[in-house]
């Protein structure tokens, strides 16, 4: 089914709109799913933990404090995320590897590119609510993006 946010927003007028800024850098340029999200500032520990584990088409949200000092998910990461079924990652922060990404089968919003990586120092908070563009990411509930925009819900809408 696809996911098309304009049509989301027609169908369901109570989702939440983000606030514009934000690009589509994977080779999915339409996904949705439900939320995991994680807190973090310049570090991506927390992210690194998380595409390891078993992404079950779920989509995580990264709150990196719309930092544009240092890239929060690079190309292994994100082949990762994509080999264990994560659907996406909607970071507000940077990415790196973009060529890469781009051509790797998972879902990638951010708001901007930087070609540095983050230190490792082991900070960040999992599945605890997250506010950027306007909207409260809260875990468990659902997320849709594709290049209109980004979209949220308190529960899983039925497309197509």
């Amino acid at each position: 089914m696809p996911i098309v946010t304009p049509d989301i927003c027609d169908d369901y007028p109570e989702v939440l709109v983000v606030e514009p800024g934000f690009r589509n850098y994977g080779a999915i340029k339409a996904f949705g799913g439900e939320i995991v999200t994680v807190k973090c500032f310049e570090d991506n520990s927390v992210v690194k933990e998380q595409v390891a584990q078993p992404g079950n088409g779920r989509v995580m949200v990264v709150d990196g404090g719309g930092s544009r000092r240092a890239a929060l998910l690079g190309d292994m990461l994100a082949e990762q995320a994509a080999s264990n079924g994560w659907a996406g990652l909607v970071i507000n922060g940077c990415i790196r590897d973009v060529d890469v990404i781009g051509e790797t089968a998972l879902g990638v919003q951010a708001l901007a590119t930087h070609p540095r990586k983050t230190e490792k120092r082991g900070v960040g908070d999992l599945n605890v609510p997250v506010t950027f563009g306007g909207v409260t990411f809260h875990p468990g509930h659902y997320v849709y993006a594709d290049n209109n925009g980004i979209v949220v819900s308190e529960k899983e809408l039925a497309l197509g």
